[in-house]
């Protein structure tokens, strides 16, 4: 299958390294005019630069603001006033006993992982519509299906992520614009590996460490590896693409069959 976004503006947030970086590039190899955003502009020109010469002749917008505040949203809304695709990557995580996880945890974890999400789609889903075509996607986890004992409060905002996405796909019913939620399984990013490292520690070499991992903590995962991020970034750019027009309202799963279900 033949995927052109010729035309198009793609918004990837939180996008200078991991899953973000892989889909940015991969809509840009795809032919969308993409926005390369992450909280710093070094990283975020770093990031452009990598997409430019893993696609040459891209057409990258790096720009930095932290999205996770309303502040950071209005920077990012000033730069790139229309979008055709958003695809709301930004994410934390990190390891905690929930009976430790306090107030403000909880809060900074809502307003990164969910709300950033929210008021970005709040702001570009009127022009999408207004033109009859747009693709908005949440980048979701297993860990809203499954959800992690060691990261409970992550857990919580990817299942509200599920409710989220769905909700603004009926907000656009009808319009030719499509909403979905991606579900994720555990990916290698350099995020992951210091993740894998607080679980099983640092002796063993990273091959080791990540199977040991996997049997330990996600021993149901069908592909019994980490998956890439470019495995990610697969199938965005085919929810952005004329392809998928038939495709909203969903919870899309690439989590190497981790999730022990037919159905999130």
């Amino acid at each position: 299958m033949e995927i052109s976004l010729a035309g198009r503006t793609a918004v990837v947030t939180g996008s200078t390294q991991g899953i973000g970086l892989a889909i940015v590039t991969a809509l840009a190899r795809a032919g969308a005019r993409v926005v390369v955003n992450g909280r710093s502009a070094e990283t975020c020109d770093r990031a452009a630069e990598e997409v430019r010469t893993v696609v040459p002749g891209a057409d990258v917008v790096p720009v930095a603001a932290d999205v996770a505040t309303a502040a950071g949203a209005e920077t990012l809304l000033a730069a790139v006033p229309r979008a055709d695709v958003l695809v709301n990557n930004l994410g934390i995580f990190g390891a905690r006993p929930v009976l430790e996880v306090d107030d403000e945890e909880w809060r900074r974890y809502f307003e990164v992982n969910v709300l950033s999400g929210v008021r970005l789609t709040r702001a570009y889903l009127p022009g999408m519509t207004e033109q009859g075509w747009g693709r908005v996607q949440f980048i979701c986890s297993d860990s809203a299906v499954v959800i992690p004992e060691e990261m409970v409060h992550y857990g919580m905002t990817k299942t509200a992520l599920l409710a989220v996405s769905r909700g603004y796909a009926k907000a656009a019913a009808g319009t030719g614009v499509t909403v979905n939620a991606v579900i994720a399984g555990p990916t290698h990013t350099a995020g992951v590996e210091d993740f894998v490292a607080e679980l099983v520690g640092t002796e063993l070499p990273w091959d080791e460490a990540q199977r040991e991992f996997m049997r330990r903590h996600r021993p149901q995962s069908l592909i019994q590896r980490l998956i890439e991020p470019s495995e990610i970034a697969n199938l965005c750019t085919y929810l952005a693409s004329d392809a998928a027009s038939a495709t909203t309202g969903g919870a899309l799963r690439v989590d190497g069959g981790y999730v022990d279900a037919i159905l999130p």
